[in-house]
């Protein structure tokens, strides 16, 4: 039987490993990077188009309604997204176009259409569209404390105050905006303002008084103010 001896030279030659460092590789590529035109958000996903649900809650219609153009226009026109009012399933829907330059206004139009649904007014709304660092948070008054009847409602009545005096110290102490739906507490702001006004509101909710959280607030106020 013959016999195939298999050396490093041929190996060496067959897989082109004998090159001179001189000689230029066979993968090597040219200096000048290839440089690619950004994505689309149209070109992306398959060419499909991004889409969003809001659902509207029946006390809100009317509103929305009322304000309608004042919330399309700045999600057309400076966002560059398509938007339109479901009437039969009550969602407002969203999608990117052609003209959409990036996909990250699409989340921001949702939030600027929640934090309006929730009960802000369109206004500070807005300020999700203009501000990137702006964030809306929601929670329950149960998610601190477990209240019922009289104790429940005493609670939301610190927060809010006499004449809503309580919750306007808090929004400009900490520069948020706050509003209470029931028991659900929603606030507009950056993440660091949004926990030191979270952390009033808890305070109140368990039960402690104005007084000791307005002096809170006059300390926070000062450093924000040291801050900027």
């Amino acid at each position: 039987m013959a016999q195939v001896i298999i050396s490093e030279e041929s190996l060496s030659s067959e897989f082109g490993h004998d090159q001179s460092p001189s000689e230029p590789n066979a993968c090597h590529t040219d200096s000048t990077d290839v440089v690619f035109d950004a994505l689309r958000p149209h070109q992306m996903n398959a060419g499909m188009a991004q889409f969003r649900r809001i659902p509207v809650p029946n006390n809100r219609l009317t509103a929305l309604r009322n304000h309608w153009a004042e919330i399309y226009t700045p999600i057309v026109d400076n966002l560059k997204l398509q938007i339109r009012m479901n009437t039969k399933t009550k969602h407002v829907e969203l999608r990117t176009s052609p003209e959409t330059e990036d996909i990250g206004v699409l989340d921001r139009a949702v939030e600027f259409i929640r934090a309006y649904l929730i009960g802000f007014e369109i206004s500070d709304a807005k300020a999700l569209l203009r501000i990137e660092d702006l964030y809306l948070q929601s929670f329950n008054v149960d998610d601190v404390k477990h209240l019922t009847g009289d104790h429940l409602s005493r609670a939301i009545g610190r927060i809010a105050g006499k004449d809503g005096k309580t919750k306007f110290t808090i929004e400009n102490a900490t520069r948020t905006r706050i509003v209470l739906a029931d028991k659900r507490i929603s606030l507009l702001g950056s993440y660091q303002n949004i926990k030191l006004a979270r952390d009033a509101v808890c305070d109140l909710i368990l039960g402690a008084p104005p007084s000791k959280v307005y002096y809170k607030l006059q300390n926070i106020s000062a450093r924000l103010k040291e801050r900027f």
